[in-house]
C-alpha cells in the first residue's frame, strides 16, 4: 500500500512539471526580432521608420502586443518632408487598442520643434491622441514652455494641448493686440 502511495505521488508530480512547462511556453514571445530597422512606405516615400534593439512578438497572447524592452526610436516624415522624432528606453504596442505605452526617458520633437520630454507617455494611433498622468515637460515652438505635474492630453501634432496642473512661461505678441495698447 506505501508503495502504491508513492508511485502515485511521484506520478502526481511528474505531471505537474509537464503542465507547468506547457504553461510556462503560453508566456514566452511567438518570435524575438534584434537590431530591427523598419521602414514603412506610401507611394514610395519612407513615411515611418521604426528602430530598436529587440522587439518581442507577443501576438500568441489573449490580448496581443509587441515589448520594446531596450527602447526604440521612431522616424515620421509628414507629407512637406519634415521629420518628427519619438524615443523612449521602453515600449509595449497593443495589437487590439492601437495604443503605446511608452516609458523611461520618452522623448518626443516635432516637425515643427516642439519638444516634450516625460516619464511615460501613451499615444492612441487610431484616435491620433496622446496623454500622460505623469510629471512632463514641453516647449512649444514660439519658445514657452510647461512643466506638469498631473499629466495632459494632447493630439498628435500638439495643437490642442489639454494640461491638468502646471507651471510655465507663456509668450504673448503684444504687437498684434486687438487694443492698441
Amino acid at each position: 500500500m506505501v508503495l502504491l502511495g508513492a508511485v502515485a505521488l511521484f506520478s502526481c508530480e511528474g505531471n505537474y512539471k509537464n503542465v507547468k512547462q506547457l504553461t510556462q511556453k503560453d508566456y514566452q514571445p511567438i518570435a524575438i526580432w534584434s537590431d530591427v530597422n523598419l521602414k514603412y512606405t506610401d507611394s514610395g516615400k519612407v513615411v515611418t521608420n521604426l528602430i530598436s534593439p529587440v522587439v518581442r512578438d507577443y501576438s500568441n497572447r489573449g490580448f496581443p502586443y509587441q515589448e520594446f524592452p531596450d527602447g526604440v526610436e521612431v522616424r515620421f516624415w509628414n507629407d512637406k518632408g519634415e521629420k518628427s522624432t519619438v524615443t523612449s528606453d521602453y515600449a509595449i504596442r497593443y495589437d487590439d487598442t492601437d495604443l503605446v505605452d511608452l516609458r523611461n526617458n520618452v522623448r518626443v520633437i516635432t516637425a515643427d520643434s516642439v519638444e516634450l520630454n516625460a516619464d511615460q507617455l501613451y499615444w492612441d494611433q487610431k484616435n491620433k491622441w496622446v496623454f500622460t498622468d505623469q510629471p512632463y515637460r514641453i516647449k512649444f515652438k514660439d519658445g514657452s514652455f510647461n512643466e506638469g505635474a498631473v499629466g495632459f492630453d494632447s493630439n498628435q501634432d500638439f495643437t490642442t494641448f489639454l494640461s491638468r496642473r502646471n507651471e510655465g512661461v507663456q509668450i504673448v505678441d503684444t504687437e498684434n493686440n486687438d487694443n492698441g495698447k
